[in-house]
This record gives C-alpha cells, structure tokens and sequence, in this order.
C-alpha cells in the first residue's frame, strides 16, 4: 500500500471518529453548548417582581394604625405614674440557728450586711398606676398600689409631681380612690363595660416595672368577660385581655378604640413574673359605683341579697334534670334577708339577674356588691324544673356582719382578723378537743395589735375577762368598749396563756 493510500485511511478513520463522537454526544446530550446559551442554564430565572399592594389594603391598614396612634394619644396624658414609701417594721430577724450566725455573730451582719434589726423600721418603696377622672385632681387606682403608704406621689405625662392623699380604699374590689391638689387636668372619658365584647381591640396604658418606663402603651383584644375565682379579692368580675400587662400597670387604664375608660388593671395570671397574655381588668361600671361611693361618703354602700350561693356543675346540672350546667345554686338563705323576705330557697337555681345571664357566683356577687340598697331587682330562677320571677328589693350590706355570719371578722381598727376554730384548725394547730375562743387568722404588722404583741396562730380565749366562743361574742364584746377604753386580750399561745392590753384607738 502506496504512502498516500495510508494517509487517505487515517483521515477516513480520524473523520469517521468525529461523526461517531458528534453522533453519540448529541444523543446522550454532551454537546457543548456555546456561552450564549449557557446563561440560562445556570444562572435562574429572574424572580417576578414583587406583588403590587392593594391601595385599599394599604388603606385599611394605615386607618387601623392611625386608630391605635389616636387613641393613645387622647388616653395617654390621663394615665398617672404612682410612686410609694411604705415604713416596714422588721418582726423577725436571724434567730442564731444558722452556722453562718454561730461563727460570725449577728452583729457580723449588722456591720457587714447593712440589715435592719427586730425592731427597726426600713422603707419599702412601690410603682404603680393611675386613671385621672376628675379634672380637679381625683385619682382611680387599685387598693394594693397604694395601701398602707405613708407617702404617695403622682407624676404626670407632662413631668409635674404632686404629694397624693387617699380619699377612701375599697378592698373588696381592690379599687382606691385618690387626690392631688391640681386644676384643669385632662380627665379620662369614661366608656361601658357593659358594652365590652370578646375580641374587641384594646390599648393598656400605664408604667410598668420601672419608671424609665412610664406611659408605655400595649395591644391586644378581650379575651373573655366574667372571669371571677380568681382570688385577688371579695367580689370579682374582670375583664381578661391579652394587651401586656406587668407589674407596675396595676391602677392603670384599659380603653377602647373610642380612647374612653372600660377597666382599671389590676392584676396578671403568670409562672415567670411576668406578661404572659392573662391579665385581669375591673370593669368600669363597677369601678364608677365604688368611686362614686367613696366621693360622696367617704365609704362604699353594697346591695345585700342574703343568699349562700355555688356553681353549678355538670354534676350538679344532672341530679337537678337541669339541660345545662348554667346559673347558680342557692344552698343557704340567711334569716330576715332580702332573699329570705321574697321567698328565696334552698335548691333555688338562678338563671338571671335583671335579665342578664349568670355564669357564675361570682358574678352575681359582684353584680349584687355594685347595685345600691333599696334597688329593685328581679331574679329569673328555676324551682322544681320550672321558670319564674322573683321581684325583691336589695338591702344594705355590712361587710363585718356578713363575716361574722360566715365565721371570720375583721377590726381594721387594731389589724386583727378572726375565725372561728373548725376542726381544720384545730388540727393544724394541735389544740385540744373543745377547745374555745377564736383563732388569729392574720394580722396587719403596722397595727396596734401587732405592737401590743398578738401574733398570727393565737388563740383569743377572754376579752375584758368575758370568755369567747365565736366571732359572734368577740363581736358583741368589741363594740361595747368604746374609743380610749382599755382591751384585755387573754390568749393561748402554744402550751401558754398571757394577758395583751392596749386601748382601743380613736375613730
């Protein structure tokens, strides 16, 4: 084979390579593409642009938060900063059981520590909240803000400070009212919790934790109505509402979207401390009531029904044929009461109260607590499976009465408060079998009891040397003496008696 017959078989081979190569890469796809078209491949697609919004979205949207921005500033400035002073007296202090006590001594914590001693007093300082309702300076509050303070101050939004003084408390619902010496103050406009619905938006105003935080405004809607059993004091309706509410808030504003006054804060449900979207609110109707009372005579007038009253279960609703677990159930009516007078009785299930529904005890309690004496009021109840009417006017309440019917006083006068002794108690507290007198159930540590030297857990067996068997006697005894008179405790302490004296305080 001749030179050029090679060379015409190796380009027929190199040729026949490359159409088989171009062949095969194009049917398993491996052809090379040029740059031009390799852009698309790697580099993704351009993302779409943005939707465009909706003017009347973004409408809707603005008018919502210019809503919350109006509001908080019509509200805001009738929102009030509360600062206290509290004189603590020191009741107990280390007691040398400690290691620490045995090898340095008590003085070692004295010079070191900087601790006040038994006896010595220290000052508790305190941060709360204020609604002003009254352009001539009277403060809504809650009770616990500004109990037992010696000094009160009210800071306004504008910077201003006022000494305050406390026109009357009202512990049953833990509201106070409160006064500055100031004119043409920016009064809150006061709305109806009545009118209040779940779900509603809601701003919460107040200083909560410190005061660097004064004025802070929160968000959130009514979470439910009603709530009571709460246990943060006698006669509970609140308002429950998811806006923050923390220590601090208490005594301030809740408001609707009308910036008016529907609830006064009062407490939170919490495991941290802290907000965690369960706080509880007074409802202004009731709040007014109380307030108006103290305004007018120093003290709150109650309606008084008369009636023991409890839930009632699914349990309950059963045995009674009842279709649902609604109302509450009479189990006692007191002699000579309201309740007593129109005919109320045991087993009575209360549906209504003045045509509105009743949920709870509590409830109607509150509602009984706001209406005034001499109100007429009409009970929807069911007795013996039957609907009816019962018309009756309310009477008035005495709150140390109506403890005394239920086995507890209290003397606010000297800080004692008394219970009778149940089997409960004298088991927790070992006494003997039939053993007499009242127990000391608490007692106030800046009151003249405590001075004098009673202590919570004594039992009170003679006063004025006249044995006791019940609140009922101690009652009766206590409003005998009159103011300067002399009070001769004579108490059982552990396996001791001694005698306490001290006069009883002017009024």
């Amino acid at each position: 084979m001749s030179t050029k017959q090679v060379r015409q078989r190796i380009w027929i081979f190199i040729l026949s390579g490359i159409v088989i190569g171009l062949l095969i890469g194009a049917g398993l796809h491996w052809t090379v593409q040029t740059s031009a078209q390799t852009l698309p491949a790697l580099v993704s697609e351009p993302s779409a642009p943005p939707p465009q919004s909706n003017p009347g979205e973004l409408n809707i949207a603005q008018q919502l938060s210019d809503v919350f921005a109006n509001v908080a500033q019509t509200a805001n400035p009738s929102v009030v900063t509360i600062f206290t002073q509290t004189t603590v007296k020191v009741q107990s202090q280390f007691d040398g059981s400690s290691p620490f006590e045995q090898f340095f001594g008590d003085d070692f914590f004295k010079r070191f520590f900087q601790m006040p001693q038994q006896g010595e007093n220290y000052t508790q300082e305190g941060l709360g909240s204020g609604v002003i309702v009254d352009a001539n300076g009277i403060i809504l509050t809650n009770n616990h803000v500004v109990k037992g303070a010696d000094n009160i101050k009210v800071n306004l939004m504008d910077g201003r400070e006022f000494e305050a003084k406390v026109k009357g408390t009202d512990p049953q619902t833990d509201l106070a009212v409160i006064t500055i010496e100031a004119k043409n103050l920016p009064p809150i406009k006061l709305g109806d919790s009545e009118k209040v619905r779940v779900g509603d938006w809601v701003l919460a105003i107040g200083s909560p934790l410190n005061p660097e935080l004064q004025h802070t405004v929160t968000a959130g809607i009514i979470s439910a109505k009603g709530r009571s059993g709460v246990g943060l004091s006698e006669y509970e309706d609140y308002i429950q509402t998811d806006a923050a509410i923390n220590p601090g808030n208490s005594g301030g504003a809740l408001v609707n979207m009308k910036g008016e006054l529907i609830a006064i804060n009062s407490a939170i449900a919490t495991q941290s401390g802290g907000n965690q979207g369960i706080g509880f609110a007074i409802p202004v109707n009731l709040a007014q009531s109380v307030m108006d009372d103290i305004i007018k005579t120093g003290k709150v007038v109650r309606g008084w029904l008369g009636v023991y009253i409890q839930d009632v279960s699914p349990q309950i609703a059963k045995a009674f044929n009842l279709a649902t677990p609604q109302g509450i159930i009479v189990t006692k009516v007191q002699a000579n009461s309201p309740a007593a007078k129109a005919g109320l009785q045991e087993e009575d299930v209360i549906m209504k109260f003045n045509g509105k529904q009743v949920d709870s005890a509590g409830e109607l309690s509150a509602w009984v607590a706001s209406s005034s004496p001499g109100d007429e009021v009409t009970l929807t109840i069911i007795r013996g499976g039957k609907t009816q009417d019962i018309k009756l006017k309310l009477g008035e309440l005495n709150p140390q009465t109506q403890e005394v019917a239920q086995g507890q006083a209290t003397f606010d006068d000297i800080g004692l408060e008394l219970a009778n002794i149940t089997p409960a108690i004298a088991q927790k507290l070992q006494l003997p079998k039939n053993q007499g007198g009242v127990v000391v159930i608490e007692i106030d540590p800046q009151g003249i009891s405590a001075e004098a030297g009673i202590q919570a857990g004594d039992i009170i067996e003679k006063l004025n040397r006249t044995d006791v068997k019940s609140v009922q006697d101690l009652s009766k005894i206590y409003s005998t003496v009159k103011p300067g008179q002399n009070l001769l405790f004579f108490v059982r302490r552990g396996q001791g008696n001694l005698f306490i004296a001290f006069s009883k305080p002017e009024k």
